[in-house]
């Protein structure tokens, strides 16, 4: 078990490398990826992402919620003020879900889910839960409408049992006309 003091060690391992030093608010690369809280499933390390390539945010089963998209807009206009007004060029939004996905075992609390994704409990079969390939397709989708036009959008199934990864959706080019 790691605790507090187990932490505070790390830390100082982490502020003597350096390696924090000078890295920008703003990404480097030109990545945005949402992915599930799963332990196994860090973008950060399956997706062989170095510091401050990539703009990750996590929840569960990785899904594109109202929430999330709410949350993408604020991170965006923080991007914007740190590049004095102007979008970071040649951004790229990717969904990540994967095989054996905790969201499953919420299928037995439909309310709960329902209110995860603002819709109503009637509506959960159009989220496809328990099938990672069919609903990375439906929140690519749902990215699709909510990113400024022309903003690339793929969705990729991490397999749990094998560590690959397997793009589902392409990249595609966002089809909001809307400025984030």
């Amino acid at each position: 078990m790691i605790d507090t003091e187990e932490l505070v060690r790390r830390n100082a391992e982490f502020a003597a490398s350096g390696a924090f030093v000078n890295l920008p608010l703003v990404s480097t690369g030109n990545l945005r990826i949402i992915g599930c809280v799963d332990p196994r499933v860090d973008p950060t390390y399956i997706l062989g992402l170095k510091p401050a390539e990539a703009v990750v945010m996590r929840n569960i089963g990785g899904r594109v919620t109202p929430a999330a998209l709410r949350s993408w807009a604020a991170l965006a206009k923080v991007a914007e003020a740190r590049l004095n007004g102007r979008p970071q060029p040649g951004a790229h939004m990717v969904v990540l879900h994967h095989t054996d996905c905790g969201i499953n075992d919420l299928t037995a609390f439909p309310d709960l889910l329902a209110d995860f994704f603002e819709i109503p409990a009637a509506n959960l079969d159009t989220k496809a839960i328990t099938d990672p390939h069919a609903s990375v397709k439906i929140d690519v989708e749902a990215m699709k409408h909510a990113l400024p036009a022309g903003v690339l959008v793929s969705g990729l199934v991490y397999d749990v049992a094998t560590g690959l990864i397997e793009t589902v959706v392409p990249p595609t080019a966002g089809l909001s006309s809307q400025s984030k």
